[in-house]
């Protein structure tokens, strides 16, 4: 039997409250109240984080409160493209992004430069964009999707065009397969879900042989056919809350543990590794701290801009992807 190298990370049940919050943290609430600020974390973010936010969710459940929010700042606790997203959709509230470095490894592989030459040579393509993608290749698609809505959205998608899935290779496969379309991907993908291995996956199921696997579907399909479930991280607190097993492998980055800790706080999560690794970091959300959060609150920067012309544009692919999503 496969022995890890290192120990798992576990996320065990929570033992009585939760630790009260931090002198910081507390600045923090205050900063938000003083500002009028609503806080949006993605549910990758630190703990720390996650604790002082207003809401933490996935991309679609993020879109839909950013584009609600009523507060004069929307601070964004996530990485870059998901501030733009908010600012699209909301454009008269000032957005502050913790940290400006915060980028994505996934929206970086599909420059908005390529995608118009692709779209310029195959007029006839449908874009079905991953919303993990810049404001520039928003305003180039014909529809945005998240992990959580993208079958629905593709199945909404006329049979009669060729869709361009982009910029996620491995979720468009995994769409692909869930809906029968024929679709071109982009060749993009997740660093640090692509990291989770058949080798890693089989050890720690080998220490938690009870477990069941429930993984991100930008994970590579082989890890995906020995996942139990593959779904959206929303859709991973359901099965969480469903499954009855007390301990759960979840594939995918290591912030979401926090949040199914609070909100099923009566099981045992299990951290999928990779082969050197006990987790699995993004290093762009991490460059977020609470730290950041308290210092943007405070001075109001860095702030997020959308130039007009191209926030117009993407806004009308993302709120297509609202609304059918509501359908």
């Amino acid at each position: 039997m496969p022995v890890l190298d290192y120990e798992p990370m576990v996320f065990a049940p929570r033992a009585g409250a939760a630790a009260p919050l931090s002198t910081i943290q507390e600045e923090v609430l205050e900063l938000k109240r003083v500002r009028r600020a609503v806080i949006l974390a993605h549910n990758y973010q630190v703990d720390e984080i996650q604790r002082v936010a207003d809401y933490v969710g996935d991309s679609l459940g993020l879109s839909y409160h950013a584009q609600a929010a009523q507060a004069d700042v929307i601070l964004f606790c996530g990485v870059h493209f998901m501030a733009e997203t908010a600012k699209i959709v909301n454009p008269g509230r000032t957005v502050l992004l913790p940290d400006l470095n915060a980028g994505c490894s996934l929206s970086d592989s599909c420059p908005a430069e390529r995608l118009a030459a692709h779209k310029a040579a195959h007029p006839e393509a449908y874009v079905v964009a991953y919303i993990n993608c810049s404001a520039g290749v928003k305003a180039l698609s014909d529809v945005i999707c998240t992990s959580g809505n993208a079958v629905k959205i593709v199945n909404r998608v006329p049979a009669d065009r060729e869709i361009l899935f982009v910029p996620d290779q491995n979720l468009g496969q995994w769409v692909a397969q869930q809906t029968g379309r024929a679709m071109k991907l982009w060749p993009g993908s997740c660093y640090a879900h692509v990291q989770f291995t058949v080798r890693a996956l089989e050890k720690v199921r080998a220490k938690f042989p009870g477990a069941p696997v429930v993984a991100h579907p930008e994970c590579v399909q082989a890890v995906r056919d020995l996942a139990d479930e593959v779904c959206s991280t929303e859709l991973m607190v359901k099965f969480a809350r469903e499954n009855p097993a007390q301990e759960i492998i979840v594939l995918t980055e290591s912030g979401m543990l926090h949040r199914l800790r609070r909100e099923v706080p009566g099981k045992t999560f299990i951290a999928g590794p990779t082969d050197s690794c006990a987790c699995n970091d993004c290093r762009f959300m991490k460059m977020n701290t609470i730290e950041k959060v308290r210092d943007a609150l405070k001075n109001l920067v860095p702030v997020i801009e959308v130039p007009e012309p191209i926030r117009s544009a993407a806004l009308i692919p993302i709120q297509r992807m609202l609304d059918w999503s509501k359908t």
